[in-house]
């Protein structure tokens, strides 16, 4: 696995949701709300050179391969990184608006007993957008794809006691699976054509 600024970067929300999300019982609520909070406002600030590059300097387009995804009977993904001008963009873009989230929500859970386990969720939403614009291929795109639908459904869902919120993270998941019908759709499409 080649460990670049570039995989810290998409890694480090992940990272962090994982231990926010494992254990918040251990390391309490302020910790898990730093470490998430500094991880994303990491990503963001590995992202600013690259952005810069590509708008004033000479940065060049590049994949960095992390690991082999699939291998089954001749199709092989690679879990990568593309880097290019459309994806720098949108590195600056979803960590900032990650990042205002993270820092804003500090001060709104301030009360919630579940804090933690929020956080994880937020970090978790935003590896998978991270995931989903440096997708190399389909399958990575998808991959990406789903994990901002699973992410939704935690976080649309996070006051599970109250039934408005229960009945609202159901739709967001049905609407998804629809989505995902049309996404797949499409991309056997390309497959086979």
């Amino acid at each position: 696995m080649d460990f670049s600024t570039e995989a810290l970067i998409v890694l480090a929300p992940l990272f962090a949701a994982a231990f926010a999300g494992l254990l918040q019982r251990y390391i309490g609520d302020k910790l898990a709300m730093g470490v998430t909070t500094a991880s994303v406002g990491l990503s963001l600030a590995l992202s600013w050179p690259i952005f810069i590059g590509f708008v004033f300097g000479d940065e060049t387009e590049r994949v960095i391969e992390l690991f082999r995804f699939i291998d089954v009977a001749g199709f092989t993904s690679t879990w990568s990184v593309r880097i290019d001008t459309l994806s720098a963009v949108m590195l600056v873009v979803v960590n900032t608006v990650s990042f205002l989230v993270h820092v804003y929500s500090i001060g709104y859970m301030a009360e919630d007993p579940h804090r933690a386990r929020f956080f994880a969720y937020l970090s978790f939403f935003t590896f998978a957008m991270l995931s989903l614009v440096t997708a190399n291929d389909f399958v990575q795109l998808f991959f990406g794809w789903e994990g901002v639908g699973v992410a939704s459904y935690l976080l649309i869902g996070f006051w599970y006691q109250k039934r408005s919120a229960n009945d609202a993270a159901i739709k967001a998941f049905v609407t998804n699976r629809v989505g995902d019908f049309g996404f797949a759709l499409g991309i056997m499409a390309v497959f086979f054509c």
